[in-house]
């Protein structure tokens, strides 16, 4: 079947957060009920983009995977449907992480796919992407208070609120690792 989208937007090569704030003003030219092809390269928007459109009330359609693009689907709802974007209200700077990421009753949660990880995360951070909370939330402790850091903030704030929704004690870290100083480890 062959899909037909009224407008395409190209995001290939974009990283984090830069497809979802491109798709959220591309969103804004549609009218009700049009759909926005999002093209792009990032296996981070297959989480980041339909967890956005959750959040703002647009219909996530679907993807499709065709030569390393990601080709998504995204259907602009009426004004009546559409919801605010919520953003997760408890957060900590990066100043406070620095000062108890060593902490060991703390557990550090960096949500960013794994190749960003091996590039640079905290020491002792335990990496879980964003698209993979749901299936591994057996590997962390809803006792435990959990930070969760992404590249800047966007990624961490949705691992947050869905953490906050299954009972843990959550704090998104903002803005998150692309201003980050303290320590970091590579695992490449």
């Amino acid at each position: 079947m062959n899909i037909q989208a009224d407008e395409t937007l190209d995001c290939k090569v974009l990283a984090c957060p830069m497809p979802v704030v491109k798709t959220k003003k591309a969103m804004e030219g549609l009218k009700p009920g049009q759909i926005l092809q999002v093209e792009a390269t990032d296996r981070g928007t297959l989480a980041d983009l339909k967890a956005w459109s959750q959040r703002t009330g647009h219909q996530y359609l679907g993807n499709k995977e065709k030569n390393g693009v990601f080709f998504h689907f995204i259907r602009k709802v009426n004004s009546k449907e559409e919801q605010k974007e919520a953003v997760f209200p408890h957060t900590v700077d990066l100043k406070e992480l620095e000062q108890h990421h060593k902490d060991p009753t703390l557990v550090v949660l960096d949500v960013r796919e794994p190749i960003e990880y091996a590039f640079g995360h905290i020491p002792g951070a335990k990496n879980i992407p964003l698209g993979e909370i749901d299936k591994r939330l057996s590997e962390l402790n809803p006792k435990q208070e959990t930070w969760v850091i992404c590249r800047s903030g966007s990624r961490s704030d949705m691992a947050s609120r869905k953490l906050h929704e299954k009972g843990f004690t959550v704090k998104n870290v903002v803005p998150g690792m692309k201003e980050w100083q303290g320590p970091t480890e590579r695992n490449i």
